[in-house]
């Protein structure tokens, strides 16, 4: 039976020229280049200049995917962005996005899931498309979460980076199959009585100021291997595929140690998970749609290929995306 599908037409990522090392950290908390990459993979991050906000790196991560697609920014419908730190409390970085690309048509909002974000934007875009609200969707991850750092936690400040992926989502016909490109299943999640594992200490609302990252690192970590490689079997299964289908698993790029031991459990090996957390660190809600961008760029992707992605953030939120190229 013939079915809309939401097909990935184009990928593109930014990232700030600014690459800092493990080892700079060393010049003012007590860590070491050793220390940081035996617990979290991470071996540099890339932060925003000043003035570099994270709807600066949106709007370049879509002119990149919008290139790759070969269309151009008035033939786009909606911009999703999902992100933890927007410029303004409002509007929303999506419309700063719609306006630095010059679009006079279409509608922007931001999805906050923290770094499941991504996850939680695709699911979205998915569902306008195959209800006919939008026929072409630009779903933007992006962070300046150096901006919201305890610089004197050494145990947090280490792991995050700033950045933005990008891709462009678009109607297709699929024949309602496993075989059709395009986003095939999606699972969602969520569980509020988690939310003081990994927060912000800040806020409008609550603090009127901006606040700085809290996490019970060892929690979070046990909570996402057993919830990422969960979300994921549960994607598979609503899209009628098992481990075995999967071409590439593209996880969010949180630590190398939660996304082998994601893997393992997924029955994955690791040459067919797409790995960047060395060179990014976490990234938040860009961190998957980066990776998918560079994974492409390396030429990693071939047409027809099955791709699993998962996250996990604060929430605690997490989710997975199942499609096909």
């Amino acid at each position: 039976m013939s079915m809309i599908r939401s097909v990935l037409r184009g990928m593109g990522h930014a990232l700030p020229t600014r690459v800092v090392e493990n080892a700079e950290f060393e010049e003012w908390i007590d860590t070491s280049d050793a220390w940081i990459k035996s617990r979290s993979g991470i071996e540099r991050r890339h932060f925003a200049a000043d003035g570099q906000t994270t709807s600066d790196l949106a709007t370049d991560a879509a002119r990149a995917a919008l290139e790759d697609a070969g269309m151009t920014a008035e033939t786009v419908d909606a911009i999703i962005v999902a992100t933890s730190t927007p410029d303004t409390t409002f509007p929303s970085v999506a419309t700063f996005v719609q306006g630095n690309l010059g679009m006079k048509t279409g509608f922007a909002f931001d999805v906050q899931a923290v770094c499941a974000g991504f996850v939680f934007a695709l699911s979205n875009a998915d569902a306008m498309i195959k209800s006919g609200q939008a026929k072409r969707v630009l779903v933007i991850g992006a962070e300046t979460f150096s901006r919201i750092m305890n610089w004197e936690d050494r145990s947090t400040c280490v792991l995050f980076g700033d950045g933005a992926g990008a891709v462009v989502l678009e109607a297709g016909e699929g024949d309602g199959t496993a075989q059709d490109a395009g986003i095939l299943a999606t699972d969602l999640n969520s569980d509020g009585s988690y939310r003081d594992l990994l927060y912000v200490d800040g806020g409008v609302s609550k603090t009127q100021t901006t606040g700085v990252l809290v996490m019970q690192g060892k929690e979070v970590f046990r909570h996402a291997v057993d919830k990422l490689a969960k979300t994921a079997e549960a994607a598979l299964e609503k899209a009628g595929l098992s481990d075995a289908d999967v071409d590439w698993v593209v996880p969010h790029q949180a630590n190398l140690r939660i996304i082998k031991a994601t893997a393992t459990k997924m029955n994955v090996p690791m040459d067919r998970v797409v790995v960047t957390v060395q060179d990014h660190g976490n990234t938040s809600a860009a961190s998957i749609p980066l990776a998918l961008s560079v994974a492409k760029a390396e030429g990693k992707f071939a047409p027809g290929q099955l791709l699993v992605m998962e996250a996990i953030g604060g929430g605690l939120a997490w989710g997975a995306v199942v499609l096909r190229l």
